[in-house]
């Protein structure tokens, strides 16, 4: 695989719990933990998937999202809205501001995986 997937998540322990997943998964990882960090890991190491969460301090995962979305250079990177908010509508938030899929916390270790490959395959694809 070898696949770039950069983490953003402000919470140190969610950060280095999902880092393990995904690199025990074979992926290269970066993490950035606010929306200034992801920027430039974005840019340094143009990531095939993001894992973002949406409660960032400053600019929210939403608005940061919603940026990345609107730009050439980084619109096909695939989004994973990573959130503790699972109420009614969260879901259709995260995906109007052009996140690709929703993954709810605590996070199912088994279905992540799982998802953030398909979303490699898509964008192989593309």
């Amino acid at each position: 695989m070898g696949e770039r997937v950069l983490i953003v998540d402000d919470n140190p322990t969610n950060l280095k719990l999902v880092a393990y997943l995904v690199k025990a998964n074979g992926y290269e990882v970066d993490t950035a933990a606010d929306a200034d960090a992801a920027v430039a890991a974005i840019r340094a190491s143009k990531p095939r998937v993001i894992l973002m969460d949406i409660q960032l301090p400053g600019i929210d995962g939403l608005e940061l999202t919603r940026r990345l979305k609107a730009d050439p250079e980084t619109r096909d990177i695939a989004i994973i809205a990573v959130t503790a908010y699972a109420m009614k509508g969260d879901e259709e938030k995260a995906l109007a501001a052009g996140c690709d899929d929703y993954v709810t916390k605590p996070i199912d270790t088994r279905a992540l995986p799982q998802v953030i490959a398909r979303h490699v395959q898509n964008r192989g694809r593309a």
